[in-house]
């Protein structure tokens, strides 16, 4: 057994080595953060950080270690976020809502640190990027249980901005009363329509009368303002702690798997290497021409490229009736020779085209 003196100069050695690593990991991780300020990306990139941690699992030969080491790497990525964080400081982060909703619990999550700005809708916090008020705008796109959000699907196809960064967010719908309250004193429930379609069991188990409410955190107010007992609201356990309310039931959702996705929209279009492949995806909404077999064409087309759907929706467009545009998430490069050839083959036979934005996800084998 060697002398524990002998094995603390060792130690010494191996921290001085590390030290001098990892002040070049972070000044790499600067310049990464001077990149996604440029890009208008998020800090938070939880699939890029799950593909360091199962790629860097490989370089440890002990198990025993190896759950030390995930742990170990973690830490180092938050301080990288933390580090980078700084860079963002500036930048104006744009909110359907106000503290306290799902939207800005996103927000926060994605871009730390930044300054957070609220919009009464989606049109006006989208509309305020356009226009330069904010640098971009976090807006939820789908929901597991409800399905799309289709005003902004909408705004989607209307508009001009680019999606850089998808981010899944779980989502634990609670029913809040205020202070004194109990379940049975409700009567009445306020939310948002998608909260109170996320929760609809409860609801009817429980024979509530619904009142729809801009977003969640709106009808925490209006709950609060009212001070009647008999009113609940559904919203986020955040919501309860910000605007003093009781958390009279939680995780009143219907399905215990409900997540949403939110989207960052920027004015700046995210470029994906062309050599990368994995965990690249990429949007695109589009209108076919009114005869048999369009649509099928559409996909026909994508299929010989090689392209993986991950998701095919219609929406109707606001000025032709019984007129349909499609909204299509497509796993793989666009900026690869097949994606580009699948952009110019689908433009010959789509009245409408148009590239939304790619974005990064980490792939589980």
């Amino acid at each position: 057994m060697r002398n524990i003196e002998d094995l603390r100069v060792l130690i010494d050695k191996i921290d001085k080595d590390m030290a001098s690593l990892f002040e070049e990991r972070m000044k790499i991780c600067k310049e990464v953060g001077e990149y996604k300020k440029a890009n208008c990306l998020s800090i938070l990139d939880t699939t890029r950080e799950e593909a360091v941690v199962k790629k860097n699992l490989n370089y440890i030969n002990a198990e025993e270690i190896k759950p030390y080491y995930v742990n170990f790497i973690k830490e180092v990525m938050k301080e990288s976020r933390n580090y980078q964080s700084i860079l963002l400081e500036g930048l104006k982060i744009g909110y359907s809502g106000i503290p306290g909703s799902f939207s800005y619990s996103a927000a926060k999550e994605m871009n730390p640190n930044c300054k957070y700005m609220s919009f009464k809708s989606f049109e006006d916090a989208y509309k305020a990027c356009v226009n330069g008020d904010v640098d971009k705008v976090i807006l939820p796109i789908e929901n597991s249980y409800a399905g799309d959000v289709g005003n902004v699907m909408d705004l989607v196809f209307q508009g001009d901005l680019k999606i850089n960064d998808i981010h899944q967010v779980k989502i634990s719908q609670n029913l809040l009363g205020i202070k004194g309250s109990s379940i049975s004193d409700i009567k009445t429930v306020v939310s948002h329509p998608q909260a109170l379609n996320q929760s609809i069991e409860f609801i009817n188990e429980h024979h509530f009368e619904m009142v729809e409410a801009s977003n969640t955190a709106v009808a925490a107010i209006k709950v609060l303002e009212k001070g009647d007992k008999s009113v609940g609201v559904i919203a986020s356990k955040e919501t309860a702690e910000l605007y003093g309310l009781d958390l009279l039931q939680s995780n009143i959702n219907t399905s215990e798997l409900n997540a949403t996705r939110f989207a960052s929209f920027s004015r700046v279009e995210r470029i994906p290497p062309k050599g990368n492949k994995m965990g690249e995806y990429f949007v695109l909404v589009f209108t076919v021409k009114d005869k048999a077999g369009a649509l099928a064409d559409a996909l026909n087309i994508i299929g010989s490229h090689h392209f993986n759907m991950r998701n095919l929706r219609s929406r109707p467009m606001k000025e032709l009736m019984w007129n349909y545009y499609f909204f299509l998430e497509l796993e793989g490069n666009v900026n690869s020779v097949d994606g580009q050839e699948l952009l110019t083959e689908l433009s010959h036979i789509c009245d409408r085209l148009k590239l939304v934005g790619t974005y990064y996800e980490f792939k589980q084998n």
